[in-house]
């Protein structure tokens, strides 16, 4: 087989990664992939969101399959295009993407089939949502609906802080388009979970749970970022408890979005708040989620990429995914600013020291290659994966690996998994 990846972040290496392993592989191609794809796979110049040339070049290059990691193609109807032109291609359909494309359609869908969530209302006008505002306790959450890359989620703590917060969003325009429609709902107290599952639109195949750190700074302190580490699997949430997320969200929703003609199918990824309350949803996505993929892949000792075949073909009730004992730990190494503004071409030193191990995985995100270096080109810039037998072992390899790699700016948070240690 031939396989084109669609992206150039962590998690797309980590797609190539164990997509590689697959004895159906013969060929992986990556667009526009980054520093680290480039060894494994072939690095195609093409934008992710350039739907119609990753067309050509899956036609010219007779790709057998395409898989989607980014957000945007799949919400501006990469999958509906491709199989258009008779290309087999892994990912939910231009409808069914909205359940991540837009906040307010998911949560109004949850609302429609009382799946449990934060209290909201939503706002196209930024002089209602102030004065909606004027009249609310803090804390207090503001969400861009649309697709803002992890960013669009602003704990607000005073009403001065929420009548600015408005004005950046929706009248200077801070994320585009995105930040057209809001939602304000109900600050959720509790510890965040996801749960990530493939599904063919009646089989559910659930991944083992993980863990994501959004905030920028330890102790989940400082602005959301697109995520600063992850662990899996997450003692929070286990098997049974995920068995239980399925039955009473996930197959509820599906149902719904297939009776307004979304089937889904693809990937899904439900961000959940353990509440005193109970569970209570956050967010859907419609993709793998960034960085949870670079600590949950390396834990399936099976073959990623016939699990993604059954599900593109309805067989997933065939399919199984076999695990191994371990546990996964990845941090995000940033640039110095991130997630404000950085700087970009810093050379990365110490990765050849980390080379070879069974125990450590580097995910490259914002790298390239130029003139024999490896450079830094955004502001997550690597995602380095430790392993070990249980969750503190793959906390102190994936720490004493960091300790290996330098760039300039380079700051990470100390803190990965620690939550999941407080559970033993």
């Amino acid at each position: 087989m031939r396989v084109l990846v669609v992206g150039g972040g962590g998690r797309e290496h980590t797609l190539v990664w164990k997509i590689a392993k697959s004895p159906l592989v013969d060929d992986i191609f990556c667009a526009p992939g980054n520093g680290g794809t480039v060894e494994i796979a072939n690095n195609i110049d093409i934008n992710a969101e350039d739907i119609g040339e990753l067309i050509n070049f899956a036609k010219k290059e007779k790709i057998d399959l395409t898989v989607v990691g980014p957000e945007i193609p799949l919400v501006k109807g990469i999958t509906n295009k491709f199989k258009g032109e008779g290309l087999n291609i892994f990912g939910p359909s231009k409808n069914a993407a909205m359940i991540e494309g837009s906040k307010a359609f998911a949560k109004l869908l949850m609302e429609r089939v009382k799946i449990p969530q934060a209290a909201f209302e939503k706002f196209h006008n930024p002089e209602r949502a102030t004065d909606y505002l004027r009249k609310q306790n803090f804390p207090i959450v503001i969400k861009a609906s649309g697709l803002a890359a992890g960013k669009g989620v602003i704990i607000i703590n005073s009403f001065d802080e929420a009548e600015k917060t408005v004005k950046e969003i929706m009248t200077n325009k801070k994320f585009g388009t995105a930040g057209e429609t809001i939602i304000i709902e109900e600050f959720l107290k509790g510890e965040e979970v996801s749960l990530l599952v493939l599904t063919d639109g009646v089989t559910i195949l659930p991944f083992l749970s993980s863990q994501d750190h959004k905030q920028v700074y330890n102790d989940d302190k400082g602005p959301n970022t697109g995520g600063m580490g992850a662990y899996a699997p997450a003692p929070v949430l286990d098997r049974k408890e995920a068995g239980k997320v399925i039955n009473s969200i996930i197959l509820p929703v599906l149902d719904a979005m297939k009776t307004e003609g979304a089937k889904y199918k693809g990937i899904l990824y439900v961000g959940l708040m353990i509440t005193e309350d109970g569970l209570k949803v956050l967010e859907f996505n419609c993709r793998f989620g960034d960085p949870e993929t670079q600590a949950i892949l390396p834990l399936i000792n099976s073959d990623l990429v016939e699990a993604l075949l059954m599900t593109i073909n309805g067989e997933l009730k065939n399919a199984k995914i076999e695990w191994n004992d371990r546990s996964a730990v990845c941090v995000v190494l940033a640039s110095g600013g991130y997630p404000g503004k950085y700087e970009k071409g810093k050379e990365i030193h110490g990765l050849k020291k980390l080379k070879g191990r069974d125990d450590v995985v580097v995910f490259h995100a914002g790298t390239k290659k130029e003139n024999g270096r490896l450079l830094t080109t955004g502001g997550r810039v690597l995602g380095v994966t430790g392993m070990g037998d249980n969750l503190k072992d793959a906390i102190q390899t994936t720490y004493a690996a960091i300790g290996e790699i330098s760039f300039e700016g380079m700051h990470y948070r100390k803190d990965i998994g620690r939550k999941g240690l407080k559970r033993g």
